[in-house]
């Protein structure tokens, strides 16, 4: 049987193509790698090593915990804080930056990651995630501070995901395309299965909550409305609707045979005093960034996300990307009023 490029040589040929690379990035990258074949393990277990459930516990946003979000959390800062790669890291799962201990060595690197997307489908066995973003340290310091990491999605140096489902796939970016890599477990390597990744231009299905209808601004009922009167609309096509509550299961099918997908701002989301649902830095940040590069569009209605100027570690944002095409209808709508 003929075996793949694995992401470890993938990197090392990217790698090969920058001049005066030092290898910190190719090893950030396969520690990330280790850290999710670690989680996939887990996650593949579930119930037979009792990780699945509540741990009693509220993150720094005051949702409820699942045991597996504190684990992973602490599989990721093991994985990442032990060889030289990385400055610092901020995870959603922590409400300050994560520093590493004394005697650690700093790398040139700052990671934001989601450890566990989904956290909440683990327990009825739907497919779940860990996001992650690489941004640069501007400077070497012992200590990092919030503001380090407030960079916006632009300056990202690559992003990432990996699906926990049928498969484990980790699907990743650094500027140059979007290539997908599956788990072959009998070899313990990710091999690259899909390269230049490309979201369809074009779409007929749509994710978002439909039960925070009553709560939608104009321009978004408007669009979802269109939507389901489908070809007796003004749209004149049928849409079919998805919604995994998984934002890595979600954005998988969109680049697997295109879609949009959103979280938009709602009224209920304003009276908590909120700019939207997903983290900017943890979720909609690296996403934008994976969709963008594989030909989609990504924007809080209406603005770019990976332009905006991060104003807080756990700061929200209303999200709307996908399929170029139909993402720019959303936008249209919204610069209409």
């Amino acid at each position: 049987m003929h075996i793949g490029t694995t992401l470890t040589n993938y990197i090392i040929e990217r790698q090969r193509d920058i001049e005066g690379a030092t290898g910190e990035f190719t090893g950030l990258l396969n520690d990330i790698a280790t850290s999710c074949k670690k989680i996939a393990s887990l996650v593949e277990k579930g119930d037979l090593i009792g990780v699945l459930g509540a741990a009693g516990s509220e993150n720094v946003q005051g949702e409820e915990q699942k045991k597996m979000d504190i684990i992973t959390n602490e599989v990721m800062i093991e994985a990442l804080e032990s060889n030289g790669h990385v400055a610092a890291m901020a995870s959603e799962e922590m409400e300050d930056v994560y520093n590493l201990p004394e005697g650690k060595i700093r790398g040139n690197y700052l990671v934001t990651f989601d450890p566990l997307d989904g956290s909440s489908n683990m327990d009825v066995n739907v497919s779940v995630g860990t996001i992650f973003s690489i941004l640069r340290a501007r400077e070497q310091k012992e200590t990092y501070s919030a503001e380090d990491f407030l960079q916006p999605g632009t300056e990202q140096v690559a992003a990432g995901y990996c699906l926990y489902g049928p498969s484990t796939i980790m699907v990743l970016t650094t500027g140059d395309g979007v290539n997908m890599f599956t788990l072959d477990k009998d070899f313990g390597e990710f091999i690259m299965t899909k390269s230049g990744v490309k979201i369809p231009e074009d779409t007929s299905e749509f994710a978002i909550n439909m039960s925070n209808m009553r709560f939608w601004e104009p321009p978004m009922k408007r669009y979802i409305d269109e939507c389901l009167a489908g070809k007796t609309g003004p749209r004149g096509k049928d849409f079919n609707m998805r919604w995994v509550a998984s934002m890595v299961a979600e954005v998988h099918r969109i680049l697997t045979r295109g879609g949009i997908f959103t979280y938009p701002i709602d009224e209920k989301i304003k009276a908590k005093g909120q700019e939207g649902k997903l983290r900017l830095m943890y979720e909609a940040n690296p996403m934008s960034f994976i969709v963008e590069q594989a030909g989609g569009m990504s924007i809080t209605g209406r603005e770019r996300i990976m332009e905006i100027q991060p104003k807080a570690l756990h700061q929200r944002v209303p999200v709307v990307l996908g399929s170029k095409n139909e993402v720019q209808v959303v936008l249209d709508y919204h610069r209409e009023g």
